[in-house]
This record gives C-alpha cells, sequence and structure tokens, in this order.
C-alpha cells in the first residue's frame, strides 16, 4: 500500500486554521468531507470518534508529528487528510513539543488489516527524518502532493 493508495489530495490543509488539537481533528474531517471521502459520514461523527480516540492515548508521536486516526463503522474505505500548522498546536506528543504536520487516518470498522498497513506506511514514512523535515517546510497542497507521490517513489525518504 502507498500514500497515494489513501491520501486524498484534495482533502490536504496546507495551512490549517485550528489553534487546539480537537480544532484541528474537526477541520481535517471537514475537510475529507468536503470532496464527498467520508460519504454519508458526518465530519462531526469522524471528529468526536477521533477525539475520543485521543483521549486514550496522544497520537502525537513526537518529532513534532501526530497521526490521530480511528476505525470507524460507516468507513468504506481508508483514508487519509494531512493539514499543516504554521503555529504549532499542542497535542499532548511524547516529546512534550507542539504538532506542526498531522495525518487524520480514518479506517473501514471491519477491515483491520488496510489500517495497519495505512499506519505501518505512514510511520515508515515519518521515521525518516528527511520526510519530516520537508512535510513540515512544505507551504502548499502542491509541495505536500509532491512529498508523497515522491515517498512512494523513493521509500527511503
Amino acid at each position: 500500500m502507498k500514500l497515494m493508495d489513501f491520501v486524498c489530495l484534495d482533502a490536504i490543509v496546507p495551512d490549517l486554521e485550528a489553534n487546539d488539537r480537537d480544532g484541528a481533528i474537526y477541520e481535517l474531517a471537514g475537510s475529507l468531507a468536503k470532496i464527498g471521502a467520508l460519504g454519508k459520514i458526518k465530519p462531526d461523527e469522524v471528529a468526536k470518534a477521533v477525539i475520543e480516540r485521543e483521549n486514550e492515548a496522544s497520537t502525537g508521536m513526537g518529532k513534532g508529528v501526530a497521526v490521530p486516526h480511528v476505525k470507524h463503522a460507516k468507513a468504506k474505505r481508508v483514508m487519509a487528510a494531512i493539514g499543516q500548522s504554521s503555529r504549532g498546536i499542542d497535542f499532548a506528543a511524547l516529546d512534550k513539543k507542539p504538532v506542526y504536520s498531522i495525518i487524520l487516518l480514518i479506517s473501514p470498522e471491519n477491515d483491520p488489516e488496510q489500517h495497519l498497513q495505512a499506519m505501518e506506511n505512514i510511520f515508515r514514512h515519518l521515521q525518516q527524518e528527511q520526510f519530516r523535515k520537508f512535510l513540515r517546510q512544505a507551504q502548499t497542497k502542491e509541495q505536500i502532493i509532491d512529498l508523497v507521490e515522491e515517498a512512494d517513489e523513493n521509500p527511503s525518504l
């Protein structure tokens, strides 16, 4: 599975308006809804489920990134939205530092294998310092799309 298989390019938000974790999650869920990726699922429903999951354990993995995620009963496929915050958002990250890059992942509840594959792919790239650096520096939707495409072509990025 490649990033391009599930990242919804039209749902990328290069400059999040939100100043807090919950606001960023709502904004990214709204972005997925706006392009029709959520189908009949209301964005508030997805955001609330993600926040509930986030309250159990933070997905702020440190080094400026977070991957809030949830398996949702109404999701038809694995999908993700990427958001950037130039100001940084408190995600209760492991390293206690602000998060600048957020990848919101929604997966079907009945297909845990797809969820695990997507998570594995995301984390494989986020462990690469160069990928994190380029992602944080990206200021436009086009730059983020280029990075996602390049990461799929060059897994060591």
